[in-house]
């Protein structure tokens, strides 16, 4: 935007110090102008006055050697025709064009003492004449061939001297322009980039008050709504872990009044509809568990919590934390003919920045529901790094999702419709974006080809002998890019 901002600047100054250049050097091509015809119709009226008295005379041995100093010291031509005689210095010819036109007007008694306008390139020369006689009768003309170079020299370096002068007002104008751009637009893109930080956070730092009254007033009112949205969603949180703390109490005591009920119920119909009650049981405690870890991956998330501040004992290598998962996870993938496995390690060992507890809890959901989602296929655990990033990924060949359902997978309590006959609460992939988001990292799902679905965690690569940063900012996934 500055710099958008700066080249509209840049050609409005530009425009600003042409017109002003354009008006200095137009007055200063007609104070040339006029200093030299005013000097040269003095002479050539002078030349006149001395030809009409020689004329009178009958001598004009003077003038010429008046006329032959004048060309010698200007260098500029004369020619003086009077009754008796046609008189020439300078080497001025009377039978060249221009002045034979000039010698004919003026013997119409036409006075043409008047110069056009300078400028910096043009005719070497141009004429002036002048009748000279008594009244009306014309006795004779004098033309005068006026050098124009000279002047047009002073002109070139009064040209050179405004061009200068004008490419630097229009540097320091264009130096303010920046200045001045800078101290608007700073607060435009500090309130850019807290909106930012409040959209993927849900809270923003309060903004500085500086640029123009308007900004800070805006600044003012955006830290003040910011500070209203924080403290909005950290109440939603608070009342959504409390709500399902709350409920845990209750559906604990209806559990074990169920389970007594069941011990009592004399018929197998009884004790089947028991057992319905026990199961829906299940899955209220189910989603309440997982409202629970969801509540406290949103705080973590909010609060854009690194690694140090965590717990997290400097640099983590994810690879044992997933070959833990994997073992963990084994007698469930082969109850449900999983072949689940652990790619091996990398050639040298990986270091990212995350809670061990959190990307365990994030490794075992992503598995869980490779397991879950896509019972009898082979399912592959792995890590590698490239480019800065270490990925860690569990890929799956099973039916996978939509491109739809994997925009629509990380909202809370999203089921794809193939799924709603399997239990679960909607919740996990919720719990795994807003974990890694509170860890730095970016959870990204994609298809496998020729089926499948590959999760992936992509970490910032940290160097091995580095402290954790304090408040590294989660990437927030864009649309398209959540998982089941």
């Amino acid at each position: 935007m500055r710099l958008r901002v700066l080249g509209i600047l840049s050609v409005v100054t530009a425009l600003i110090v042409l017109a002003v250049a354009a008006s200095i050097l137009a007055s200063a091509s007609r104070e040339l102008t006029q200093e030299l015809q005013i000097n040269r119709a003095a002479a050539l009226g002078r030349f006149a006055q001395v030809a009409y008295d020689s004329t009178l005379d009958g001598d004009s041995a003077q003038l010429q050697r008046d006329m032959d100093r004048y060309s010698s010291l200007y260098g500029e031509g004369l020619v003086i025709r009077s009754p008796t005689a046609t008189l020439t210095s300078g080497g001025l010819s009377p039978d060249r064009p221009d002045i034979a036109e000039a010698l004919a007007r003026a013997r119409l008694n036409l006075d043409d003492t008047a110069l056009s306008p300078l400028a910096p390139f043009g005719p070497a020369s141009e004429t002036m004449s002048r009748p000279f006689g008594t009244g009306s009768q014309v006795l004779g003309e004098a033309v005068l061939d006026v050098d124009l170079e000279p002047a047009r020299a002073r002109l070139r370096e009064r040209w050179a001297f405004v061009a200068l002068g004008a490419v630097a007002v229009w540097a320091l104008l264009l130096l303010g322009a920046g200045r001045v751009t800078g101290w608007v637009l700073r607060p435009v893109h500090r309130l850019t980039e807290a909106v930012a930080e409040l959209g993927s956070s849900g809270r923003a730092a309060p903004l500085p008050e500086d640029g123009p009254p308007e900004l800070r007033a805006l600044s003012r009112a955006f830290t003040s709504m910011s500070q209203t949205v924080a403290e909005s969603l950290e109440s939603q949180r608070q009342f959504i872990a409390d709500a399902a703390h709350q409920l845990r109490n209750p559906v604990g005591a209806l559990r074990l009044r169920t389970d007594l009920l069941g011990l009592e119920l004399a018929t197998e119909a009884q004790r089947e509809a028991a057992g319905r009650a026990s199961g829906e049981l299940d899955r209220v405690e189910s989603v309440l568990a997982d409202l629970l870890r969801l509540a406290a991956a949103e705080h973590r998330a909010s609060e854009l919590a690194a690694p140090a501040e965590v717990g997290a004992p400097g640099p983590l290598d994810p690879y044992p934390v997933l070959a833990e998962a994997v073992e963990h996870a084994g007698p469930e993938a082969r109850r449900v003919g999983v072949e689940l496995r652990l790619a091996g390690p990398p050639p040298e060992p990986l270091r990212i920045r995350c809670d061990e507890g959190d990307l365990a809890e994030m490794a075992g959901e992503l598995i869980g529901n490779a397991l879950k989602y896509a019972p009898g296929a082979r399912v592959t655990v792995s890590a590698r790094a490239g480019g800065g990033i270490v990925s860690v990924e569990v890929a799956d060949d099973g039916p996978g999702l939509s491109a739809d359902e994997r925009s629509a997978a990380t909202t809370r309590f999203w089921r794809s419709p193939r799924h709603q006959g399997i239990q679960g609460t909607g919740l996990g992939m919720a719990i795994v974006e807003r974990l890694a988001g509170a860890n730095g990292a970016r959870l990204d799902l994609a298809p496998v080809e020729p089926h499948g679905l590959v999760a992936r965690l992509d970490f910032p690569e940290a160097g091995p002998g580095k402290a954790a940063p304090g408040g590294a900012a989660p990437r927030k996934a864009a649309p398209g890019e959540a998982g089941p």
